[in-house]
């Protein structure tokens, strides 16, 4: 059975960062992309970032590019995103997520989740 469980998040003042992690168990997912969500209040899920199974592929959505950054460490099953230059429009329920293809942006999601970090960022 394959489980993600993120953490890290929190509540940061505009400006500030924060550094999410996913630990995903159950198999191993050095071949599998790996990526993270976000959902607003009153929003649709949105993809963030992903990267490929071996590190050396990653995507990132327009709103974030230049101020995330995703990376992984398949000795421990682990991705993380750091976000800088954190806005209040950043506020979010922040999901990791597995994928066995790489085919960014994953428009229709990923095949597997974990349960999701709120992150707060305020003004």
């Amino acid at each position: 059975q394959v489980q993600l469980v993120e953490s890290g998040g929190g509540l940061v003042q505009a400006g500030g960062s924060l550094r999410l992690s996913c630990a995903a168990s159950g198999r191993t997912f050095s071949s599998y992309a790996m990526g993270w969500f976000r959902q607003a209040p009153g929003k649709d899920r949105e993809f963030v970032a992903a990267i490929s199974w071996g590190g050396a592929n990653t995507y990132y959505a327009d709103s974030v590019k230049g101020r995330f950054t995703i990376s992984r460490d398949n000795a421990k099953n682990t991705v993380y995103l750091q976000m800088n230059s954190l806005k209040p429009e950043d506020t979010a329920v922040y999901y990791c997520a597995v994928d066995p293809k790489w085919r960014p942006p994953y428009s229709y999601g990923m095949d597997y989740w974990g349960k999701g970090t709120l992150v707060t960022v305020s003004s």
